[in-house]
């Protein structure tokens, strides 16, 4: 009996031994940590940590957002909704935190802002402010204070707005330069996106001078730094900084087709911002001069009819009437290389230089005219309300021609993709010209319609000689080889001039 009993027991203890041994072991503990009541997880170290440029490059965005998210501010715009808003590629707008109403009625929106003195003046976008209702913009600071603001002024054609609070001490950002940036460097986006305050993102300088043409006005002024730090809506009006913490740009605008971050943001370069700004606190009003110009790119075709040996600067196209660069002697067709010293790629690029000049100053330009390069001074002008584009023919249409005199023979140049004809003497009364030679017909896809000659151009010059007659410009387009470029200037349907590079094709 009593060793039945013994044995049962021993059973027993045994069952029990071997069914911890298997829990443990289900459970994936092994019985030395159990006993030890520890666990070891994980490498003894970074194998990274030890690199002193990675820790270098970690504590610099570190103290980026340390030391450049303070200046950066909430703004709540209290605001009248607008009919009709459509979906758009390009988009600079507040962050709405509600939903846009059916009828004209107050919504609220939220974008950013930058201080940039310690007494209360904050940088931001036209965009986010201009619609403000009166006390309808109020500020947030980023240790959560709220200051009802005071719009200062704004200016549509950069989208720069500026306003005010009541405080003093603020912190303020430091701003860098924008003439120093590069494509390729870091670029740190700070703001408030979607509602999310104090948001910090990174990325890098994408491009440089991009034309988005969102602003909508032919004197707008638009050479946007380009990002791929996420930018959404929100964010408008806030810092783009570089490594440093300066700011080197104003967060306006994303590319997007669903009102969300997609890839691509832009700002307003800040050495653009600040001068706008400055005029705003100064005068409440921006004080711009201006050239006098209608302008266009130069490519590699139009560099060749002009004799360049690359594509450089922008073409006058037509000069305003009374003007500054009319006044110093600009003629239509001449290439603007520089302003100041400093080169122009693109039109864009040529009114953000001027931009930040007011009316009564003078700048410099470099010139190319007739192949070669001369300068000019050129005193800037107050943009005129109603300004006349000149014409470089007169009236002097006074001959007894007969209105019903018959067209000649149509001339095809089929290599370049367009048919001339004699225009009759209506139309080149109509248009103030003494030339006869009207394109007839464009072939699609050709060199011409890829260089946007037009039905119903007339041409008044080729290769910078005035010409008049279908022959004559019969002459000049023979005596040009495959692949050189030749210079045009028509006159258009609608009565203004343009300059036209087109280049012959090789076979």
């Amino acid at each position: 009996m009593r060793k039945s009993v013994f044995a049962a027991l021993f059973l027993i203890v045994i069952g029990i031994i071997f069914g911890a041994i298997l829990v443990s072991n289900f459970d994936g503990v092994d019985i030395g940590l159990a006993q030890n009541k520890s666990v070891k997880l994980g490498a003894d170290r970074s194998p990274s940590k030890a690199n002193a440029e990675l820790k270098a490059l970690n504590e610099a965005f570190v103290n980026v957002a340390k030391e450049a998210t303070p200046p950066v501010v909430s703004i709540v715009v209290t605001t009248k909704a607008k009919k009709g808003q459509g979906k758009e590629f390009f988009h600079f707008f507040p962050d709405f935190k509600f939903r846009m109403p059916e009828e004209d009625q107050q919504t609220q929106g939220a974008g950013s802002g930058v201080i940039v003195t310690s007494e209360g003046y904050i940088l931001t976008n036209n965009h986010v402010v201009q619609d403000a209702d009166e006390h309808g913009i109020e500020v947030v600071l980023s240790d959560t204070r709220r200051f009802k603001a005071k719009l200062v002024g704004t200016d549509p054609l950069t989208d720069i707005g500026v306003i005010r609070i009541d405080a003093k001490d603020l912190p303020v950002a430091m701003l860098g330069n924008s003439d120093d940036v590069q494509v390729g460097q870091w670029a740190i986006a700070i703001g408030n996106p979607l509602a999310l305050t104090s948001t910090v993102t990174a990325g890098i300088i994408s491009y440089l001078g991009r034309n988005i043409q969102i602003i909508g006005d032919t004197y707008g002024v638009e050479n946007f730094i380009q990002t791929d730090a996420a930018i959404n809506p929100g964010n408008s009006g806030g810092a783009l900084v570089n490594i440093y913490g300066e700011v080197i740009g104003i967060n306006t605008a994303i590319a997007t087709t669903n009102a969300r971050y997609q890839g691509y943001g832009f700002a307003i370069p800040i050495n653009l911002a600040r001068t706008v700004a400055e005029d705003l606190i100064l005068h409440g009003k921006v004080e711009r001069g201006y050239i006098g110009v209608s302008i266009s790119a130069v490519d590699a075709t139009v560099a060749k009819a002009a004799g360049l040996e690359k594509a450089q600067g922008v073409m006058v196209q037509d000069l305003v009437e009374g003007g500054a660069a009319k006044d110093a002697g600009i003629k239509e067709g001449d290439i603007i290389l520089s302003v100041d010293g400093k080169s122009v790629k693109a039109p864009n690029e040529l009114q953000s230089l001027i931009a930040g000049r007011h009316p009564g100053e003078k700048v410099t330009l470099q010139i190319w005219r007739d192949r070669k390069a001369i300068e000019k001074s050129v005193k800037l002008k107050p943009r005129a309300d109603k300004s006349s584009v000149a014409s470089n023919v007169g009236d002097n249409q006074d001959e007894d021609e007969i209105s019903d005199e018959k067209s000649s023979k149509p001339v095809q140049f089929d290599a370049l993709g367009f048919t001339v004809a004699k225009a009759e003497a209506k139309v080149k009364r109509e248009r103030k010209v003494e030339s006869e030679i009207m394109v007839s017909k464009v072939k699609r896809y050709s060199e011409a319609d890829n260089r946007k000659i037009q039905e119903g151009d007339i041409i008044v010059e080729a290769d910078r000689k005035e010409i008049t007659s279908v022959p004559e410009f019969e002459k000049i387009v023979k005596s040009k080889r495959a692949g050189d470029a030749l210079m045009l200037r028509v006159k258009g349907a609608d009565g203004t001039s343009r300059f036209i590079a087109v280049q012959i094709p090789k076979d």
